[in-house]
């Protein structure tokens, strides 16, 4: 009897220990949507040069990880438990950046590099985004983002055109849908600086 006793506690043990456990958080996933968050303006900015947009976005170490972060404290972040990005940031952000600025400036007027052949390119342009996170209170996203163009047929000792773009999102809310949304907004926002800038 006693032999018997111990062997249904010994077997009673690891179903305590499942009850005990935490069940996994599911992993809710987001994108940088393809359409624009905004109306495309009937009005298009340049001159009909043609630009090829570098396909490597300089990224902050925090945007190179595949969930969502927010700030934390005065220089901290944290990422968002279980919300996670569907393509990587580093991947998804290049590609909306070059659509939004063709439907910015009109089409086959801006390409992710390496341009298709035959493709007469006029100006490169290299982005690099220094901040693009939301504050701890989920207020507000700002993205802190610097470009350079580059004449193709300027010499290698030609300086760049450069421009910089501090932009701040208002977050209706909380959540985290609303935060990748503003990801989506900032970006767009960048593309309409960027195509402004001759």
């Amino acid at each position: 009897m006693k032999r018997r006793h111990l062997l249904t506690c010994a077997g009673a043990v690891p179903l305590l220990l499942a009850g005990c456990a935490s069940p996994p958080t599911a992993t809710r996933w987001y994108e940088l949507k393809s359409e624009p968050p905004e109306a495309v303006p009937t009005t298009r900015p340049g001159d009909g040069a043609v630009w090829e947009l570098s396909g490597r976005l300089a990224l902050p170490g925090t945007l190179e990880r595949d969930t969502l972060v927010v700030a934390r404290g005065v220089a901290g972040v944290v990422p968002l438990a279980g919300h996670r990005w569907v393509v990587p940031l580093r991947d998804s952000m290049p590609v909306r950046l070059a659509a939004d600025l063709a439907l910015l400036r009109g089409e086959g007027l801006v390409w992710l590099s390496p341009a298709p052949t035959g493709v007469v390119v006029a100006r490169r342009l290299r982005v690099a985004i220094d901040t693009l996170v939301a504050d701890e209170a989920r207020q507000t996203l700002s993205l802190r983002a610097r470009w350079w163009f580059t004449d193709a047929a300027a010499s290698a000792t030609t300086p760049p055109t450069t421009g910089s773009a501090n932009i701040d999102i208002a977050l209706p809310d909380r959540s985290a849908d609303a935060l990748a949304a503003a990801h989506r907004m900032a970006l767009w926002r960048l593309a309409q600086r960027i195509a402004g800038t001759p």
